[in-house]
């Protein structure tokens, strides 16, 4: 199979790590379907990669609601309905606060998204990557969060820690299908990702990448594709991935 003929379909691809993935995979030739709830980003998308010679399909799309994630899969044109990575990347963080400070209604939205919205997507789509076969992929967008605990993490590493554990069951039940899974783990990473947990704190988001260097979304994009694109006999079960200058802290001790 040629790299001319294969097709990713990426979620959140309207920013950070979806559209840079989404630019790192058209950049190779494969054809891209790029879901995502904002629609005038994704027009803006759509046209940079045709503009550089891309087949690329848009559908907006929120992954939360599974009978639209099923009519999307349904209704993609012939061209585009061969499905042979999944790039799970929608997902988010709310409430920086600690947890008997946050709205539950925040906590609802992080499984809604991360949780259930990974697992319609996942679902929707195992079919055609079975019948694509050895060498298909299914990479999902984990977090350092899913093994390391922090104050304030309360919700959104749970829900890391579920990608992780799902993608492992994905590897025991997809056995034999030559369909592969990976858990991409980013750590600190400059995007959107403060600006929507503090819901458009400037000044935070700024704070936090301040006199450091992150990693950026095309350094993870970048490791996206090389997992997908891995000889078809290997699969890298989990990448957890950090900027050089972040590292862990002593266990915090309460004291009188």
């Amino acid at each position: 199979m040629s790299d001319q003929a294969r097709t990713v379909f990426i979620t959140g691809a309207t920013s950070g790590f979806g559209r840079a993935t989404a630019k790192r995979f058209a950049a190779a030739g494969w054809q891209v379907v790029a879901s995502g709830r904002r629609t005038e980003r994704l027009t803006e998308l759509a046209k940079t990669l045709s503009a550089a010679g891309a087949s690329v399909h848009t559908m907006t799309l929120d992954v939360r609601d599974a009978e639209a994630v099923q009519k999307a899969v349904a209704s993609l044109p012939e061209q585009f309905a061969k499905i042979d990575c999944l790039v799970n990347n929608a997902g988010l963080a709310l409430s920086p606060d600690p947890a008997q400070k946050t709205a539950l209604e925040d906590w609802h939205t992080m499984i809604d998204t991360n949780v259930t919205g990974l697992v319609n997507v996942t679902h929707a789509l195992l079919p055609t990557l079975i019948a694509s076969g050895r060498g298909a992929a299914i990479v999902n967008l984990g977090s350092v969060a899913g093994q390391w605990p922090y104050p304030g993490g309360h919700v959104y590493g749970a829900t890391k820690a579920f990608v992780e554990q799902f993608g492992y069951n994905l590897r025991c039940d997809l056995l034999g299908t030559g369909v592969r899974v990976t858990d991409v783990a980013p750590g600190l990473s400059e995007t959107e990702f403060t600006l929507v947990r503090t819901k458009g704190n400037q000044a935070a988001s700024d704070k936090l990448y301040a006199g450091t260097e992150p990693l950026q979304p095309e350094d993870i994009a970048e490791q996206i594709f090389h997992v997908a694109t891995l000889p078809a006999h290997i699969n890298i079960n989990r990448m957890e991935i950090m900027a050089t200058r972040q590292a862990w802290s002593p266990f915090a001790i309460d004291r009188d």
